[in-house]
């Protein structure tokens, strides 16, 4: 499925999609990046009956030191229904971010965010997420998984994916875009 714009207007839809591959491809984890938990409630009343889901927030700090964008009754009320949320540093940023905005210049793990933004934001949060969970070991090694991500807020994108870790991880494999944008903004 191909939008024709990147955005959270085509949440519910990759949602469904999402939710659709994983059930035909007989998929049991899904991966949903989701900054506040939204989108993962909204994935969870499609209904998620017999899959696994984990939540990926943006770390603490993201937005504002020391803060994090999901608020803990939020967090509460997943976990109560089943869902691992994890909130770690960004495999394809994390401390390299800060070096490049203290010092210039590109770094390694830069350089794989922004080749995979070729594809749209929403896939490079596909893809970041699904290892970020792969290493926290949220999900099993060697499985594909369902992962869900945007270009901001909402969803736009979903892939099936067999993640590696962060330090193999040119051994992930990208196996079906389910659906993405189109047109997605510049980075």
């Amino acid at each position: 499925m191909l939008f024709e714009k990147h955005g959270p207007h085509n949440t519910k839809e990759t949602l469904k999609a999402a939710l659709a591959a994983a059930r035909e491809q007989g998929v049991t984890h899904i991966v949903v990046a989701t900054n506040t938990g939204d989108t993962a409630e909204q994935l969870m009343a499609l209904g998620t009956e017999g899959l696994s889901l984990v939540a990926v927030t943006h770390a603490y700090g993201f937005k504002e030191p020391g803060k994090n964008e999901m608020d803990p009754e939020r967090r509460a009320a997943l976990k109560q229904a089943g869902v691992e949320v994890l909130t770690t540093s960004h495999v394809l940023s994390g401390g390299e971010r800060g070096i490049s905005a203290l010092a210039g210049g590109v770094y390694p793990m830069e350089m794989v965010a922004h080749t995979l933004r070729m594809l749209g934001q929403g896939l490079k949060v596909c893809v970041e997420v699904s290892i970020m969970a792969l290493d926290a070991g949220l999900i099993p090694y060697g499985q594909p998984v369902v992962a869900i991500g945007g270009s901001g807020r909402g969803a736009d994108t979903a892939v099936t994916i067999t993640p590696s870790h962060a330090k193999t991880l040119y051994d992930t494999r990208i196996h079906e875009i389910i659906c993405k944008p189109a047109l997605y903004p510049k980075q």
